[in-house]
């Protein structure tokens, strides 16, 4: 995706988060930012590179001076035409070039700064090899929360998608499941969200029966059987921002114990969606949610977090997690997801986007987390 990241953003809008950046940075204790290719650059400046190779790419930001954008010269005229653009300087170099020594120029030597998760090993080496004076932090760990707080056309955004996941559910739950391979359903679940808008699949989670009570299963060649319970979850990029969605449905009519433990868990994700409201540490959703399982017996089979953020990615800060503290501010987005997973039989998972509000949170998936029926 080469330039700008689609509409409504503006040269404006990444001058501002840029600035916002550099101050961040600056109230973190940082001499600077230095983003590679990825999440980060994109939100930042509305640019990715034609090809991410081993040629060093990266944004500078430091506070006080005017971001610039470091490029090898056969990628400037790309460059040049992002929609961030206009609000930064290009300093390309060509090959021959130390492009180390280009970007040592723009920075502190003796400066901590905050270097994005995704830069390459060599690149991180080759900086610190020509400005031994600095040391550097992972962005995640020195801004977790940078892009976390989402403008309105950031929600908006998010909207759309999650409406986009809400509809290819309402989609799949039309098609045969039973004697189909887990593979086949996936298949029509990536055809599904790129019917309805996405440009990129990140995953489609078909666990049936026993692989349901991986979490993380994806796919794979089991015939889905009558009787079997179905955790989908799927999502990916619409016009740049995510979406990511769990309904679990079941192949007939379901057993007493299986709709049990679908309604213990749609109770779960409930109550964590219900303690989301500015000011609560994310710690909280998670605890809400766990509580309703733990205090039904099912505890020692939710395995995993309550939730993760999402924007540019699917998954990123804040996380509903034990231990994070971070308070709740209007504007975040991330999953609520709890799940219940029995080896060897089945698991239930049931996951939204949900946005703080001034006073409370608001779904982004509206589809219903009553259990569904499929043939």
């Amino acid at each position: 995706m080469t330039g700008s990241t689609p509409a409504p953003f503006t040269a404006d809008d990444y001058r501002a988060r840029m600035e916002r950046a550099a101050r961040a940075a600056a109230d973190a204790g940082l001499a600077g930012l230095l983003v590679a290719p990825g999440p980060d650059m994109v939100w930042l400046t509305g640019y990715t590179p034609t090809a991410v190779t081993e040629r060093l790419t990266v944004l500078v930001l430091t506070p006080g001076h005017d971001p610039v954008l470091v490029v090898p010269t056969l990628e400037a005229p790309d460059a040049e035409h992002a929609t961030g653009a206009s609000a930064l300087s290009l300093r390309d170099w060509t090959d021959g070039k130390d492009p180390y020594a280009v970007t040592a120029a723009l920075l502190d030597h003796s400066g901590r700064f905050g270097i994005s998760d995704n830069t390459w090993a060599m690149h991180l080496l080759g900086l610190q090899r020509t400005l031994p004076g600095t040391s550097y932090a992972s962005l995640t760990d020195a801004l977790p929360m940078l892009r976390a707080v989402k403008d309105a056309a950031e929600l908006e955004l998010l909207a759309a998608a999650g409406a986009a996941a809400d509809a290819t559910f309402e989609e799949i739950r039309k098609v045969p499941f039973a004697g189909r391979r887990e593979s086949d359903v996936g298949h029509d679940l990536a055809d599904l969200l790129r019917r309805f808008g996405h440009s990129q699949v990140d995953f489609t989670i078909v666990g049936s029966g026993p692989n349901g009570a991986n979490p993380h299963h994806e796919v794979g060649d089991r015939v889905i059987q009558h009787g079997d319970m179905v955790v989908l979850d799927f999502g990916g990029l619409k016009d740049g921002y995510g979406s990511d969605t769990t309904r679990t449905v079941h192949v007939g009519e379901p057993t007493e114990e299986e709709r049990t433990v679908h309604d213990i868990v749609r109770a779960a994700q409930e109550a964590g969606f219900r303690a989301v409201r500015p000011g609560v540490a994310c710690q909280e959703v998670d605890r809400a949610a766990r509580a309703v399982i733990t205090d039904a017996g099912y505890g020692e089979y939710f395995i995993h977090r309550t939730g993760h953020g999402i924007g540019v990615t699917t998954h990123e800060p804040p996380y509903m997690i034990e231990g994070e503290e971070q308070p709740l501010v209007p504007g975040m987005c991330f999953s609520v997801e709890p799940g219940i997973y029995l080896p060897g039989r089945f698991g239930v998972r049931i996951e939204d986007i949900v946005t703080v509000t001034e006073d409370g949170g608001r779904r982004l998936n509206n589809t219903t987390r009553e259990m569904v029926i499929v043939d």
